[in-house]
């Protein structure tokens, strides 16, 4: 399955997720250590407006993160921004070029190709973090979860489990589903 299959996939459930947010639960602890909802939304906000440049070969703006929530009054969902934030994204990573270019990432320089696997990877993963804080209901297609924990198992080595971008691999209960296994092997404690 191609990345941006994954991503058609992974973000309009991340949108849906957030859509159905309330004010309340915006300071809500999530298993993604030290991360509140609120948390994860700026998070993936915030790497979504640097990404989206990477993706189209243009030079990322200063202050992408910031910019991101700026419309919205504090103590409430940004919905909206979020929407507009993982569309852009997902626009991007289809745009002519973009699986091809080279892009800059935090773990060095890959093809698009593959920084839009981690980003479907860290997508996927956040969306059970959302869920699980939150109380909704979150189950990608079993699929999209096995293709996504293919390229995790594969990609994700232990030069990269620095505790904050992907702690040490946690034990799945027993009898755990593909996408708790995925989010254990992620470094979340399940």
């Amino acid at each position: 399955m191609e990345p941006t299959d994954q991503l058609a996939v992974i973000i309009p459930t991340l949108i849906d997720i957030v859509d159905g947010l309330g004010a309340e639960q915006l300071d809500n602890p999530t298993p993604c250590a030290n991360f509140t909802v609120q948390g994860i939304l700026d998070h993936m906000m915030g790497g979504a407006s640097a990404f989206v440049p990477a993706f189209l070969g243009e030079a990322a703006g200063d202050g992408a993160t910031a910019a991101s929530t700026a419309d919205t009054p504090a103590g409430q969902v940004p919905a909206a921004e979020f929407r507009a934030a993982m569309t852009s994204l997902l626009d991007s990573v289809n745009a002519p070029g973009a699986m091809d270019r080279m892009i800059d990432a935090p773990f060095g320089r890959v093809p698009g190709s593959v920084f839009a696997r981690f980003v479907a990877f860290d997508g996927l993963v956040h969306g059970w973090d959302l869920s699980l804080a939150t109380d909704r209901a979150y189950e990608p297609p079993a699929d999209v979860v096995a293709d996504v924990s293919a390229f995790a198992h594969e990609a994700l080595g232990p030069d990269m489990r620095d505790g904050d971008t992907f702690a040490a691999e946690a034990t799945a209960p027993a009898g755990a589903g593909d996408l708790v296994q995925l989010v254990a092997f992620s470094g979340r404690t399940v």
